[in-house]
């Protein structure tokens, strides 16, 4: 099965962003991820490897607040709930790694309604 030229070129986005965007253990990495279904986020510390913290709206925890996790209104929610569990975890600041898709739509969503909840990026 070919991969389509969009998706390469996401990727290719992805592969530039990511030679200049790091996380660090004080200051980690808010990688996103959008399948049409969910739009899961991790915060990485890259020095390590190690995943610190991940939400996803395929998560019991959102699934019952949201009807469908493809959508704007989900991506806000997993926002919040994001902020949330980072302040509550010692991290106020971090680093946006958008993986190479445009700042609209979903991921737009989630980044304003994460700044919202307390994070700054």
């Amino acid at each position: 099965m070919q991969t389509s030229i969009r998706v390469l070129r996401r990727k290719g986005r992805h592969e530039r962003t990511r030679k200049k965007v790091i996380g660090t253990a004080d200051r980690p990495r808010l990688s996103v991820f959008r399948s049409h279904k969910h739009t899961t986020v991790q915060l990485i510390d890259d020095s390590s490897g190690k995943v610190v913290l991940s939400c996803s709206t395929g998560d019991s925890a959102l699934r019952k607040q949201i009807r469908y996790g493809g959508n704007v209104e989900a991506a806000k929610t997993l926002g919040k709930l994001l902020a949330g569990q980072a302040l509550s975890n010692g991290f106020k600041e971090i680093v946006f790694d958008r993986s190479g898709y445009f700042y609209h739509g979903r991921v737009k969503a989630l980044a304003e309604a994460a700044r919202e909840g307390g994070l700054q990026f």
